[in-house]
């Protein structure tokens, strides 16, 4: 059965610290508790089997070691409409009932050559005003989450020291979503239109990932397959290749990027 959480000590923590999935589940859990209403986090228990399902906003993400029944975690997901399912891989050939969304294919990356890096410091702002870091994503994501719920979600998780932004050489714009057992996820990268091809986001993603390895830590990233290259030539390379959800009927540019499976 589906049962909401409200007491966040009945939460296996150390399953949810192994996984992508459950890493990103346990960043939101350290960053909101079981409180809020916008943000809820679910048991998934089945006789000897458990996971645990997070939906805020327009996701769903499911973690789950186990081979768990899902025809009432279809229907849930069909009640909610999510814009966005992740889940556990495994789950995925009995997820194909979900008539309205398809597969999108994507690529983990994680950051393994180490060079001099060209960047400088001091070109880099690490305490930007948010209002400037949501201009830049906005002009590289045109279907960019509301403002006010973007400025909410990412004000509260710096607040509690969950993510970090920063904006370097005032055009490129980076965040690390999450540091857990030493595996930060690096999300919402983009540059300002008038500002591409000049090299900024390339020299910038490797000067994250070479400073987090300094620190004995791995930067993991996600890329569309148009995207590969790009990481590959900076000094990320392709360590798996996963399928999300993600809903027909509402059109996003990055739906007509990926591979369908």
């Amino acid at each position: 059965m589906i049962r909401i959480i409200t007491d966040e000590n009945i939460i296996d923590k150390e399953m949810l610290s192994k996984s992508y999935y459950g890493r990103k589940v346990l960043s939101y859990l350290m960053a909101y508790g079981v409180k809020y209403d916008f943000c809820k986090f679910y048991l998934l228990e089945y006789d000897d089997m458990y996971g645990y399902l997070f939906h805020m906003n327009s996701t769903i993400v499911v973690c789950t070691e186990d081979d768990i029944p899902t025809d009432e975690l279809c229907d849930f997901i069909e009640m909610n409409m999510p814009f966005r399912v992740e889940v556990s891989q495994h789950l995925l050939p009995k997820l194909n009932k979900l008539s309205n969304y398809q597969q999108l294919r994507r690529t983990m990356f994680e950051f393994s050559q180490e060079r001099q890096s060209n960047v400088s410091e001091n070109d880099i702002d690490d305490n930007p005003k948010l209002d400037d870091v949501y201009s830049i994503l906005k002009e590289g994501f045109p279907n960019l989450i509301d403002y006010g719920l973007w400025l909410t979600d990412t004000s509260h998780r710096v607040r509690r020291g969950i993510s970090k932004v920063y904006i370097y050489k005032r055009f490129t714009t980076a965040t690390l979503m999450y540091d857990i057992n030493d595996t930060v996820l690096v999300g919402q990268v983009a540059t300002r239109v008038k500002a591409r091809g000049s090299g900024h986001a390339r020299e910038f993603l490797y000067w994250i990932g070479s400073e987090l390895k300094k620190q004995g830590k791995t930067a993991i990233l996600f890329a569309l397959d148009i995207r590969k290259s790009f990481y590959e030539e900076i000094g990320f390379k392709a360590i798996m290749t996963e399928y999300v959800f993600e809903r027909k009927d509402i059109e996003k540019e990055s739906q007509q990027k990926g591979a369908l499976k």
